[in-house]
């Protein structure tokens, strides 16, 4: 009986032993509640016990090697520094000398003696309208002014000598006055067949062919642009009226060519524009390859504040407590390597570019967590490298 009991007991032993054990999957698929309970029992002992070993190495690690458990972050030195603020607007490139020429005698152009892109000068022909006749006109009107000067210059000279009548003398000067006036009209007439250039510059466009019939102020005859003085204007809305003047510093880009200039306000409008409440400024922009073109798009950069020792750090580095105070940290230093996180509350003033001055809380030669500001926390325990600025 007893050697049976035996044989039975191994065998369940060896039944037991050759089960493999339930995977937490297999657990729960069987549904079994009891099952399920023990399952988490017995897994949440093996976390603990590994938890328990962990906490004993860190011990371990931090009594060993302090410097590997301190947060590795960037620090820099605050100094006073200058800080420019900018409002940025949208404007054009203009210029004055940008027009279209009409012609200012009806005819037949008969001559055109430039072609698109050439460079004139200023009062340089450009074109010759037929003049109709009046070239003949003038040559007659020219033989009776000199009948009527000679006449009249004779009759000077006589009545100067106390001869003749003195109707005869007025009547002289009056016929040559008149016809040295109709000269003048005439010549004044006849020089607008002659299409001049207005200034120096280049001829962009020439719009009408040769042999057309032109009419003034129909007909445009060429386009001439100078680009020597280029010049941007912009809409600034009005509440920038007090910090924006005659002078102020502005940064203008021209990202269609890559262009960027320093410069100044020269002109400041003496209107508001009462449809978007804005005054217009004019600053110059150099142009000495020719690169800039009118109506290019610029960005314009107005300096509307200036503090010349001011505080300032990268505005990513604040963090916002409950209170809505923003808090950066400081480092108080044990070595030069070492040291240990010091919250401190800050306020704010202006930002621009990333940057953002600080009013009140930091100053000159405090030294401030950079890189690692965003995840430290008040009292932890850093190592320090310092920014490059």
């Amino acid at each position: 009986m007893k050697k049976f009991l035996f044989i039975s007991f191994i065998s369940l032993s060896f039944i037991a032993c050759g089960e493999k054990e339930k995977s937490v999957d297999d657990v729960i698929e069987s549904g079994n509640l009891s099952e399920i309970r023990a399952k988490k029992s017995e897994i949440t002992t093996e976390q603990n016990a590994l938890q328990e070993k962990i906490e004993k190495l860190n011990t371990a690690l931090e009594k060993l090697d302090t410097n590997k458990k301190r947060l590795l972050v960037t620090a820099e030195t605050l100094k006073d520094t200058i800080f420019k603020h900018y409002v940025e607007v949208q404007g054009d490139v203009e210029t004055d000398q940008n027009i279209i020429i009409y012609p200012e005698f009806n005819g037949i152009l008969t001559d055109i003696y430039v072609k698109e892109g050439q460079e004139v000068k200023k009062g340089q022909q450009l074109a010759k309208i037929d003049d109709g006749g009046l070239s003949s006109q003038l040559a007659q009107m020219n033989n009776k002014l000199s009948l009527a000067k000679t006449t009249y210059e004779r009759q000077e000279r006589l009545w100067n000598q106390n001869i003749g009548s003195e109707i005869q003398y007025l009547e002289a000067k009056t016929n040559f006055e008149a016809q040295q006036n109709a000269v003048n009209q005439l010549q004044t007439q006849l020089s607008k067949t002659i299409v001049r250039a207005p200034f120096s510059g280049t001829i962009d466009e020439v719009i009408t062919d040769q042999g057309q019939v032109v009419n003034p102020g129909q007909n445009q005859l060429f386009r001439l642009v100078n680009l020597e003085k280029m010049y941007v204007t912009a809409e600034v809305p009005e509440n920038y009226l007090g910090k924006i003047d005659k002078g102020t510093e502005v940064l203008i880009e021209l990202s269609s060519i890559g262009e960027e200039f320093e410069g100044d306000i020269q002109q400041v409008s003496n209107f508001i524009n009462p449809n978007n409440r804005s005054f217009q400024v004019k600053v110059s922009v150099p142009n000495k390859n020719g690169a800039i073109k009118p109506n290019l798009i610029a960005t314009i950069k107005l300096n509307d504040y200036t503090n010349k020792n001011a505080i300032v750090i990268p505005q990513n580095i604040l963090q916002e407590n409950a209170q809505n105070e923003y808090i950066a940290y400081l480092v108080n230093k044990e070595n030069d390597s070492l040291g240990v996180a010091q919250k401190q509350v800050v306020e704010t003033g202006l930002n621009y570019d990333n940057k953002i001055e600080i009013t009140k809380g930091l100053k000159a030669g405090e030294t401030i967590i950079i890189e690692g500001a965003r995840s430290i926390r008040e009292g932890q325990e850093i190592k320090i490298t310092e920014n490059e600025q």
